[in-house]
């Protein structure tokens, strides 16, 4: 094989190295039988790796380029306009030159040629590059195509290409191009077409768009398309677009725009016959390179070329059940208010505690709703009573995919729905509980007394021996978090605030009250978490060499320091004191593979800082004082009148009793998701332990590498003692890819994201909808946070941020709002919202984009939306 020149049948997915992903793709395509191809040939990475390993200027301004930013664009467009003048000036060796020659001879040598470049970081399943590389068409004669050659070479530093690998994380010096010279054909109808519906992620529906002439006028956007979806060999949809122009090749080389008359303007770019032959073309190309493809394709005298297929990079992939059966996929993250992805042990964690199936795509965890979706009584329980009542984008999605004729397959239940207490095929069985605060006491204790024999087990525990008993405390773990007696004492509170607000609503015409009678209630771990920390900060607060210290503090190990100070030792017994508790938190923490508080104390520094900047001595009392006052006033408030009312003194009664259960169990449905996290640090300790064996006997480098291990493949590492590392070097990389993608709430096993919608008219103008979770209006300063640890926040912010965990607890008591992009009535950041009395909109879709950091804003908790004002 010529090292420097190779044509399409010398080329297939195994030579990406040398012809890029543009290069290989069009080998494998040319191999396929029944799929016509435009002949050509490439040049290799291995002659551009000579042309300028060979020029000493370029090598040194790729050094200076691989210094600078995405945020210095005006040194990006001087350094690479510097290099492509380099590059084109550049004389291609005369051996490469013969090459070429041969094969343009061979080919025809006064045909039209395209042009192409070829990078190797393109056309990738993780990244596409596409369009960051020039394209020339209808290039005539050797000379011109010599000469568009270097001009290809040197578009691989395009200001947008250069941005575009500073973005995705990809080294200049090791992003090599080949050129691919390929065959013009001059169609009469051109353009792309998408395996799975780029829209929706269906993957069922072939979109296709055409118009007249070269693709290039649909792909530069010079022109609207005609728009053709076909599904199983039928046309769905059509939709014919005005087409003013199109670009043809000129005859002196190069394109041209002309004007379309206007009949062909508004006719078919392909008839219906042709966009079906079309499909089934793709579908052949797609189950070749196994993935959705993107293709270009052209139409030459009835006959379909295809000049490209690449990878369709955005999709979100689909959880896989492996059966034709038709699955309404619900993402866990949403439910948990986590959204970025879960590393392999992280997964394998969730995988064996979770009480129903579970599915992951993505680094994300899903499960499928789709059997519950098929009887009456079980659909109404998850649609009105838990997913659709916590979530109403999930509740829109969901009647949306019930409406589709034959997609859920029908399950008559004759039963109807479950009483409340008894066993719910959308809820865990609970039993109804007396309103008697013991119990709470009593089910704390027996937890933590678990997790202390757990801790003593493991202690004594290593090899195979501590991952089975990882394994086996799984298993009891989830007995105790699906116990009747625990789940009764959680809906407890949960069926007190819905009858709290709807009675009142219609007796009183007031809305959502349980969310103040809610305030400062006892028990809530999460909540008192939030005052600790005020805690600390007041011990820390008369030390100003301390503080001092701790502003500047870098080094991971300053707790140790901290005893040169004055002060030292009580800020060192208060932090550690706060660690003993809330130390086995962190963002992310349903991820077990996260950083904990107690392995990195510095994280909670700025948040202690700026707690002693922006609050006196005493606040953590302070603020649980003012909700018990604010709890016990509304309480009276409401009773006194509803003894107004005709009944008045039985309606007092019963809305008293449910009042008791709402403060007495409200504050442990925060309890068992703090357990679940004390009891995975307890786990992760004793796995660290043994990974350090592991490093120690050189079969992983470092111990973080065996969070890229399921937990059952760890389990087989230690009995072994051998590993493949390509394993975590893979799962690496793919982490990396996981984390640019965004989690849909609802996606179905034809990969069609469903969006749910607010359905909302009484708004006024300009309003941006979610869902009301904690009631009250304020305005103030948003505050758009992307990373807690980054958060900079003064008395009177409103938070605007995608989501909150129970880590994020310590900034609420500085704000007076919240608007997250994900969440529903009982996660966590809408519970600790109303436990601090702070008006809080969720589930606002954009929110972080739609609301600018530092804009003044109008949240209502109330009736759900947000006002920039």
């Amino acid at each position: 094989m010529n090292p420097w020149i190779l044509g399409f049948q010398d080329i297939d997915k195994t030579t990406a190295h040398l012809v890029g992903g543009k290069g290989a793709n069009l080998g494998e395509l040319a191999s396929l039988e029944g799929v016509p191809v435009p002949d050509g040939f490439c040049i290799s990475t291995e002659a551009f790796k000579r042309v300028i390993g060979e020029t000493p200027q370029v090598i040194g301004l790729l050094d200076q380029l691989s210094l600078l930013m995405a945020e210095d664009p005006v040194k990006i467009a001087a350094l690479s306009g510097k290099i492509r003048s380099a590059i084109e000036a550049i004389a291609i060796p005369r051996d490469i030159r013969e090459e070429i020659t041969r094969f343009l001879n061979r080919l025809g040598n006064q045909d039209a040629y395209a042009v192409r470049s070829s990078a190797t970081a393109e056309d990738l399943p993780t990244a596409s590059f596409a369009g960051q590389q020039n394209t020339y068409l209808n290039i005539v004669g050797k000379e011109a195509i010599l000469q568009h050659i270097s001009k290809c070479w040197a578009s691989l530093f395009t200001d947008r290409a250069v941005v575009y690998r500073i973005q995705n994380g990809f080294d200049h010096r090791k992003v090599y191009l080949s050129v691919v010279v390929q065959k013009m054909v001059f169609p009469q109808t051109a353009g792309i077409m998408f395996t799975a519906d780029p829209l929706t992620g269906n993957r069922k529906i072939t979109s296709i768009d055409a118009s007249f002439g070269l693709g290039e006028a649909l792909v530069s956007g010079l022109v609207n398309a005609d728009n053709y979806k076909v599904r199983n060999g039928k046309l769905i949809d059509k939709k014919i677009a005005a087409k003013k122009l199109a670009i043809y090749a000129s005859p002196q080389g190069g394109t041209k725009e002309q004007e379309m008359g206007p009949a062909q303007q508004t006719s078919q770019a392909l008839t219906d016959v042709q966009a079906l032959e079309l499909e089934r073309l793709g579908r052949k190309i797609e189950a070749h390179f196994g993935h959705p493809q993107d293709i270009e394709w052209c139409l030459v005298d009835n006959t379909f070329y295809i000049v490209q297929s690449r990878p369709i990079t955005t999709l979100f992939p689909v959880p896989s059940a492996n059966d034709q059966e038709n699955h309404v996929y619900v993402s866990v993250g949403h439910q948990q208010m986590m959204t970025d992805p879960l590393k392999p042990l992280g997964l394998s964690f969730w995988l064996s505690s979770a009480r129903a199936p579970m599915y992951t795509a993505a680094g994300r965890l899903f499960v499928d709703v789709a059997p519950l979706l098929a009887s009456p009584a079980s659909r109404k329980a998850v649609i009105e009573t838990t997913l659709g009542k916590s979530d109403p984008l999930i509740k829109d999605a969901l009647l949306t995919i019930i409406e589709r004729e034959g997609f859920i397959r029908s399950n008559p239940d004759h039963h109807g729905t479950p009483a409340p207490g008894k066993t719910n095929a959308a809820l865990p069985p609970y039993s109804p509980i007396e309103n008697d605060p013991a119990i709470v006491a009593d089910l704390i204790h027996r937890r933590e007394a678990s997790i202390e024999a757990l801790k003593q087990k493991l202690q004594a525990k290593s090899g195979l021996e501590a991952v089975d008993g990882i394994l086996e405390d799984l298993q009891e773990s989830k007995t105790q978090l699906f116990d009747p007696g625990n789940m009764g004492a959680i809906m407890a509170s949960i069926e007190a605030a819905g009858w709290i607000n709807e009675k009142m609503n219609e007796w009183l015409g007031e809305k959502n009250p349980a969310d103040t009678l809610a305030q400062s209630v006892p028990n809530n771990i999460t909540s008192e978490m939030g005052l600790a920390l005020l805690d600390v900060a007041d011990v820390i607060r008369p030390y100003p060499e301390v503080i001092a210290y701790l502003q500047q503090v870098k080094e991971e190990h300053f707790l140790q320091e901290l005893l040169k100070f004055r002060g030292g030792k009580e800020t060192r017994d208060a932090i550690n004191t706060f660690l003993n508790t809330y130390g086995v938190r962190c963002a992310g923490e349903i991820d077990i593979t996260k950083t904990r508080w107690s392995e990195k104390p510095a994280i909670l520094l700025p948040l202690i800082l700026s707690n002693i900047k922006n609050f006196e001595p005493g606040a953590s009392k302070r603020k649980f004082q003012q909700g018990l006052q604010e709890a016990a006033k509304k309480e009276q408030e409401l009773l006194h009148r509803l003894r107004q009312l005709p009944d008045g003194e039985q309606k007092a009664t019963e809305t008293k009793k449910q009042i008791e259960l709402l403060r007495n169990f409200a504050g442990y449905r925060e309890y068992p998701k703090y357990s679940m996290i004390k009891r995975y640090f307890v786990y992760k300790q004793a796995l660290l332990k043994e990974a350090q064996q592991l490093v120690q006997a050189n079969i992983i480098h470092e111990k973080e590498d065996l969070y890229y291990l399921f937990l059952e493949e760890l389990r087989e590492v230690i009995h072994t003692q051998k590993l493949d590392y390509q394993v975590i070097d893979q799962r690496k990389e793919q982490y990396k890819l996981f984390e640019k993608l965004t989690p849909p709430r609802v996606i179905t096993s034809e990969g069609e994201i469903i969006a749910g919608r607010y359905k909302r008219e009484d708004l006024p103008a300009g309003a941006i909808v979610g869902l009301a979770v904690s009631s009250g209006t304020i305005e103030g300063r948003a505050r758009v946070i992307l990373n807690m640890e980054e958060a900079d926040l003064d008395p009177g912010d409103i938070l605007v941020t995608p989501f909150t965990d129970p880590s994020w607890t310590p900034l609420f008591v500085s704000i007076k709002g919240l608007v997250t992009e994900v969440g529903g009535l009982m996660t966590h950041g809408a519970v600790i919202a109303r436990e601090y009395g702070l008006p809080a909109v969720v589930g606002v879709e954009h929110a972080t984009s739609l609301i600018k950091d530092g804009q003044r804003i109008r949240v209502n908790g109330t009736d759900g939306y947000i006002e920039i004002l």
